[in-house]
């Protein structure tokens, strides 16, 4: 392993333990008015899905990689002004605008540290508006055995080795015009897929909607401290689930609450 992959995966550790904290913790009202609508038990298999369903329809068909690789590009920069302009925490509708400029230098950057970092800001926000809106419309303890379920089934797929060459066939896919490919994160030598941030947004919304802004911190620095003990395995692993440290930081963090009175702020 060389000095540049592991300050690449620092970054990617550290943009996933942001994401931790980034999503506010009530829904904004256009978010809340769909959730009356649209709440249900059933969306806390999301998680679960966004795995299962990706490998599946990668590894019957890989086409699907592309039409993915197209959704993330016309998906998450929308996503991504939406939690600048209020999904996330300080975030007001004159700050939205700030999704352009960044497409347009993950763009014009595609392959340079600037553009890759660009494209992950962009997904890092996007993922923590998901966040937001999974939460406004999941039951809180479905949701919780949805991430846990996910982090299960993603560490099955790595260990047998059936999530890895679905996982390079979507990581290849790429919009014409060199145009970004948004549907993974990559910076310098590290790589991890766009559901290990989604999860992450999820778990900063379902912390920050239940326990407040206190303790979603308190877990975004756990997820932190979690993966950077986990991705010491790269000494002897080439592929790592990255959604197990930020199920595991649930984890302890819900038994922490058990045993003591809830701290919002």
């Amino acid at each position: 392993m060389t000095l540049a992959f592991w300050a690449s995966d620092a970054v990617l550790i550290g943009t996933q333990a942001a994401v931790v904290a980034l999503p506010r913790g009530a829904a904004p009202a256009w978010a809340a008015r769909l959730a009356r609508r649209l709440r249900g038990r059933a969306w806390a298999l999301v998680p679960l899905a966004s795995i299962v369903g990706v490998v599946a329809a990668v590894r019957a068909a890989g086409a699907t990689a592309d039409g993915l690789a197209w959704l993330a590009l016309l998906a998450v920069p929308p996503l991504a002004a939406l939690a600048l302009g209020g999904a996330m925490r300080g975030g007001r509708p004159a700050l939205a605008a700030l999704a352009a400029p960044l497409f347009a230098l993950a763009w014009a950057d595609r392959g340079g540290l600037a553009g890759e970092g660009a494209a992950l800001a962009l997904s890092a926000l996007s993922c923590a508006t998901l966040g937001v809106l999974l939460v406004a419309v999941a039951p809180r303890d479905w949701l919780k055995v949805g991430i846990v379920l996910m982090a299960l089934v993603d560490a099955v797929l790595v260990g047998a080795e059936l999530l890895q060459p679905a996982n390079d066939v979507l990581n290849a896919a790429a919009p014409p015009a060199e145009l970004p490919q948004l549907q993974r994160a990559l910076f310098g030598d590290a790589l991890i897929g766009y559901g290990d941030l989604f999860i992450a947004g999820v778990l900063g919304a379902l912390v920050a909607e239940q326990d407040g802004a206190r303790s979603q911190r308190r877990v975004a620095l756990l997820t932190l401290a979690l993966a950077a003990c986990f991705d010491a395995l790269f000494l002897v692993l080439d592929v790592l689930p990255a959604t197990v440290p930020v199920a595991a930081a649930l984890l302890v963090h819900e038994a922490i609450r058990r045993r003591r009175p809830s701290d919002r702020g």
